[in-house]
């Protein structure tokens, strides 16, 4: 068994254990992937069927690596393995049940998945149409309020019986359209994946059973970040065999404003009474004064289970704690600092610039290009992009016409003349009441849907996209525009060159992945689209979570900013909220840790005095070297205790 080489005892434990529930606590760098990947290899070692094995992560780049990482230990240590475990997001896994059962569920096999923006243009227009102002009833808040209902198990029925407040009333109102707009669009939502395959398992036991039986070893990587929907969904899959295996930190639960419930690792003995529990302490990653810091700050906090991070490796270097005049100087200390690891050969990918809120990454940005240090934010997803969103949506309205999201996105682009009355008219069924020669147009882009949809079906999906690109004339408008529009064409060909990753499924099969996959795409997964330009990594600190690099710099570190606090006053588990944050925040590091605070800072246009984060005054005195940084040219350096 040569896969068990290399553990440690406490990953080896969990790795043997094959029946009844375990709970691994896994601290930060400490060898949580390698521990599930190996404990899958051992269950299969051990006689269980590949596939009776389910796996759930929460971003599609942790399943390809556990996936990765998996198959290539089967490979080594055991021959003739037929079929491979089932490595999926939640999102994932749950669009694969739903399209197996979309006939029960009244959906259509290609339903459409909407992405965010989709979401909120339909609440919008639902807005509208009773009458209110989208600018006084923002859509995007609207659909927070839907979106964290439904995570929290709240159908819209239950959410309109309980509406007290008058805007608890426009949102039941709200909704009540966007469900309907869904519907008569066979379309679903983010949160309708997740909500309506718990719905499903709930209202039909046999659909259930068959699941229970098709996976009765299932693992739930970062449990401390499932909001109620998420817990509910692996309850009911484990009920049956109790073969469940959770891994994750409640030291690392920093999502709980987006309903992940802290609850449900610190529970999980009282669910199951029977488990195992197995705790990862010894960290990988970070010498020995970053894991000093990171845990003479979490040990503050009272909602956690027990455990203290240690490592074999060298003390290294000490943790330095920079005062700088404000966020020019911070912006500048950190771009040249970064210029100066650069020329000591450090490569930019191996820096990181963490900040608890986006808008301080401007300033930043700009000392970055003042000094010509490369870098590359974190945020914008590729699949957000317009123009790939547009080529998607053809692919997605020839599938299903009846999709008037995409439809409408599309119809006029490139450019054919058909304006919003007649959009509106087309919308309303009153197509026939159009003049003959806008009939005819409309007859010519759903006879062009229907050319793509047939192509579909006989050639690969890169192929399909490049067709796309061709016949619809978007190629040739991007080729005749500007210096901006001919990037717009480079990101599409960037689209069918990604594409032919999923040449290699049947055809039908693999567009269903491409879309799907286009859909569910989080943050972190957007580093592979930006791999290949080298720089500097900026994030906030909820991006870097599961990353790791050896320099890392946290800047604003004031009271107010990081702790973060709203309107100057936040509640006890907020505080612990965000000792969690700067407690991930600082195991992002391996070798050097670099934390920077302003005495001003220019906040909504306004310059404040601000004292420095009380975290930094918890990190033991003896592990710290202070430097005080005044300007760009003077500097008094000494080492000193706050």
């Amino acid at each position: 068994m040569h896969y068990l080489e290399g553990l440690n005892e406490a990953q080896n434990q969990a790795v043997t254990h094959i029946n009844g529930p375990l709970l691994i606590v896994a601290g930060a760098g400490a060898g949580k992937t390698k521990t599930i990947t190996h404990r899958i290899v051992h269950l299969i070692y051990s006689g269980v069927r590949p596939d009776q094995i389910l796996a759930i992560t929460f971003t599609n780049k942790a399943a390809k690596e556990m996936r990765e990482r998996a198959e290539k230990i089967i490979h080594q240590n055991i021959e003739n393995v037929v079929g491979m475990p089932t490595l999926l997001t939640f999102h994932s896994f749950c669009v694969r049940i739903l399209k197996e059962q979309h006939a029960l569920l009244g959906l259509k096999k290609h339903f459409v998945i909407l992405d965010e923006s989709d979401a909120v243009s339909m609440i919008k227009e639902a807005i509208k149409s009773i009458g209110l102002d989208p600018k006084q009833y923002e859509p995007k808040k609207i659909k927070g309020i839907i979106s964290r209902a439904k995570s929290n198990m709240t159908t819209r029925e239950l959410f309109t019986e309980r509406a007290t407040s008058t805007i608890e009333s426009i949102v039941a109102r709200v909704w009540a359209l966007y469900e309907k707009a869904c519907k008569d669009e066979g379309a679903v939502d983010f949160d309708d994946l997740l909500l309506e395959t718990v719905l499903l398992f709930e209202r039909h036991p046999s659909v259930l059973e068959t699941y229970q039986d098709r996976y009765p070893y299932i693992h739930i990587d970062e449990y401390q970040d499932t909001n109620e929907v998420q817990y509910r969904l692996a309850t009911l899959l484990a009920k049956k065999y109790k073969n469940i295996c959770v891994v994750g930190d409640s030291d690392q639960t920093i999502y709980t404003w987006r309903g992940a419930n802290i609850k449900n690792i610190l529970q999980f003995e009282e669910d199951y009474p029977d488990a195992l529990v197995v705790l990862l302490e010894e960290n990988y990653r970070s010498t020995k004064n970053i894991i000093a810091a990171a845990n003479s700050v979490i040990i503050k906090n009272k909602e956690r289970k027990d455990k203290t991070l240690f490592t074999s490796k060298a003390d290294g270097d000490a943790i330095g704690v920079y005062q700088v005049f404000d966020e020019k100087v911070e912006s500048n200390f950190v771009a040249t600092q970064c210029l100066q690891l650069i020329d000591e050969g450090v490569s930019p990918d191996d820096i990181a610039v963490l900040y608890r809120a986006n808008f301080q990454s401007r300033a930043i940005e700009e000392a970055m290009l003042d000094n010509h240090v490369p870098y590359t934010v974190l945020g914008t997803k590729f699949f957000d992009r317009k123009e790939v969103k547009d080529v998607l949506s053809y692919l997605r309205a020839a599938q299903n016409p009846d999709s008037l999201s995409d439809i409408k996105r599309i119809i006029n682009f490139p450019a054919r003349g058909i304006g919003k009355t007649t959009l509106a008219k087309l919308f309303a069924g009153m197509r026939d009441q159009l003049p003959p020669a806008m009939q005819k147009k409309i007859e010519l882009f759903y006879h062009l849907l229907a050319t793509i949809d047939a192509y579909a079906t006989v050639n690969t999906p890169s192929e399909v996209l490049r067709y796309i690109v061709q016949t619809t004339g978007i190629e040739s408008e991007l080729k005749a525009g500007s210096a901006e529009d001919i990037e717009r064409l480079e990101n599409i060909k960037e689209l069918v060159t990604l594409a032919q990753k999923y040449d290699e499924y049947p055809l039908e099969e693999g567009i269903d992945h491409l879309l799907s996959d286009a859909s569910l795409m989080s943050d972190q997964d957007t580093l592979t689209h930006t791999e290949e330009k080298k720089g500097v990594r900026m994030m906030t600190v909820h991006a870097s979570k599961g990353l790791e690099f050896p320099y890392v710099f946290i800047v604003g570190l004031e009271h107010g900013l990081f702790p973060h606090q709203r309107d100057g006053r936040s509640s006890e588990a907020d505080k612990e909220e965000e000792r969690r944050l700067f407690y991930v925040a600082l195991t992002r590091a391996e070798k050097k840790l670099y934390l920077v605070h302003a005495e001003l800072r220019t906040i909504f246009g306004m310059r404040q005095i601000n004292s420095p984060s009380e975290f930094l005054f918890d990190i033991p005195n003896e592990i710290i070297e202070v430097e005080h940084i005044h300007g760009p040219r003077e500097k008094t350096v000494y080492f000193e205790a706050f």
